[in-house]
């Protein structure tokens, strides 16, 4: 599998360097460099990429005001030359951070993870095709069809699914993980906390999804996206 990859950076040299890094990676592909993230919007949106090497700190917009116009699809590599960024890179979902000066053993670690990302991402999309999944529950693998979820809680380490027939199954499992594998828009993130089935949902009040007496919120965080959705089904 091949990689497509854009940089950007407000250091011409940062640029150059990470070019390099690129060029000695088999399985990435540069598509172009940019020196600010204005002049990298049009050609980024015409063609997107795989991953993209996002430096946080430039003048006008900044790497995390970018990363949030990117679709999901595009995974982001933060590269900051202040560790105190690296939490706030990751609290935006991004592959990974790398702190300057980097070095190309540091480049290729986090490559390489890119690339384990995007092989799960494929054989997931693959098992997708049959609308079903097994999850472990109680020493058991269960299997589970995507149409009978009505909508998933996450409770720290685990998840509960519920199901339209009122069947609850607990699965030791993190939200990300269920989020990645579930197709979208079928199934979208509301909180950190949820993720609804949207073909099962049959009211929305006060900007909550209902399902019998239980109110699912939406959080700020989600509430774009989730818009953008909805938008395309409203009759007005």
């Amino acid at each position: 599998m091949t990689l497509n990859c854009a940089i950007i950076d407000d250091e011409p040299l940062a640029v150059e360097l990470l070019t390099s890094y690129v060029n000695r990676t088999p399985f990435l592909n540069l598509t172009g460099g940019y020196n600010s993230a204005i002049s990298a919007i049009k050609a980024l949106r015409e063609t997107p990429v795989d991953v993209l090497f996002l430096d946080i700190q430039m003048p006008e917009l900044s790497g995390l005001e970018f990363a949030k116009l990117l679709p999901k699809e595009t995974r982001i590599v933060f590269t900051t030359a202040f560790s105190e960024y690296a939490l706030e890179g990751y609290e935006n979902d991004a592959l990974g951070y790398l702190l300057k000066p980097i070095s190309y053993e540091s480049f290729i670690k986090v490559a390489q993870k890119a690339l384990d990302w995007f092989n799960r991402i494929t054989k997931i999309d693959n098992y997708q095709q049959n609308r079903f999944m097994f999850v472990k529950s109680d020493y058991k693998l269960v299997k589970i069809s995507f149409d009978d979820i009505l909508y998933i809680e996450g409770l720290k380490d685990y998840v509960r699914i519920y199901l339209e027939n009122g069947e609850k199954i607990m699965s030791l499992m993190n939200m990300k993980t269920l989020e990645d594998y579930l197709p979208r828009p079928e199934f979208i993130r509301t909180h950190r906390s949820f993720i609804v089935h949207t073909s099962k949902v049959r009211l929305i009040d006060r900007m909550r999804f209902v399902f019998g007496d239980t109110y699912i919120p939406i959080s700020d965080s989600y509430k774009d996206n989730i818009n953008e959705i909805l938008e395309r089904f409203t009759l007005t």
